[in-house]
């Protein structure tokens, strides 16, 4: 795989901010509901999503960063050896090293058969200990990258969400307070099998969009449209939001662009607590309506709206 950084087209120093935000444009662009005919895109898609995924978590950025894995989270081969890859510093171009003009080792040798026969035995605890396979842990399984589209609305209220593995199992997952876009879930032991145990499932959050909601932080808003009876006089009326219609009051006079809080509302903060609805009024007036248009002919109330800009 590419350097992470490069993938989404970053600097190595970048903050998460701007790290999320590279990801969250490429991902909008890239995405497959947008290029059905495009599979290219497709591939880009996912070689971004495991870029954002190796760098949003700091212990596998740090050791990234350290050159102690690749791109792809697999342990990159110490001191040079191993197979594959260009020159090492102190190596040979192809794996082993060569020291004061003799050559140890090659493509896929085993440094520890070497040292042993040098040195006589498998002590398990002399000079051959310290290379080899026998020197390094059992690998874990590579993790495993998903990605959950989550309505609007069950984001805003936590509903528990399903998620069906690469294997066919299926888990029910609690979203965590303060989800968005980009949030990330870890499932240990959810990855592919290794001899050092399973990998784990990083599950990436894509919030939908809401036909009606918006959301502006931790708040909800909603444009709510309302009758020039109610504006004029006032009233009580039905309000939706992301759990149960309300009943809401109308202050008598309302025009539109008169904003109402609805407290507690809103998604919920990592605190505890939530955030607000606010609901702005839409006054909607009638494209034909004869009674209405006689009372307007004759009326000549209202002032002048356009007083305070001074026109």
């Amino acid at each position: 795989m590419a350097d992470p950084y490069a993938t989404l087209g970053v600097a190595r120093g970048a903050s998460e901010a701007d790290i999320k935000k590279a990801y969250r444009k490429l991902a909008k662009e890239l995405h497959p509901d947008r290029n059905k005919d495009n599979p290219k895109a497709s591939e880009h898609f996912s070689q971004v999503t495991s870029a954002y995924d190796l760098l949003t978590d700091k212990d596998k950025r740090a050791r990234f960063d350290r050159g102690e894995i690749d791109g792809d989270g697999n342990p990159t081969a110490p001191f040079g050896f191993g197979g594959g890859g260009g020159p090492r510093p102190g190596g040979a171009g192809g794996g082993g090293f060569r020291s004061q003009g003799f050559e140890f080792g090659g493509e896929g040798a085993d440094m520890s058969d070497i040292f042993e026969g040098l040195f006589g035995g498998r002590t398990g605890g002399g000079f051959a200990s310290g290379f080899g396979r026998r020197g390094t842990p059992p690998q874990k399984g590579a993790n495993t990258a998903y990605r959950l589209t989550v309505p609007f609305v069950d984001a805003a209220t936590l509903a528990p969400q399903r998620v069906t593995l690469a294997d066919g199992r299926t888990l029910d997952l609690k979203l965590p307070a303060g989800v968005e876009t980009g949030t990330q879930m870890r499932l240990a032991g959810k990855g592919e099998a290794g001899p050092g145990g399973a990998g784990d499932a990083i599950v990436t959050i894509e919030v939908q969009p809401h036909r009606y909601f918006t959301r502006d932080g931790d708040d909800v808003r909603l444009d709510l449209p309302i009758t020039l009876k109610e504006a004029v006089e006032g009233g009580k009326v039905k309000c939706p939001t992301v759990e149960n219609p309300v009943m809401i009051t109308v202050p008598a006079g309302s025009t539109s662009g008169k904003t109402l809080r609805l407290k507690g509302k809103g998604f919920h903060r990592k605190g505890g607590e939530r955030g607000d609805q606010l609901v702005t009024l839409v006054v909607d007036v009638p494209a034909e309506d004869a009674a209405l248009k006689a009372f307007v002919a004759g009326w000549t109330g209202g002032g002048n709206p356009r007083a305070a800009m001074g026109v």
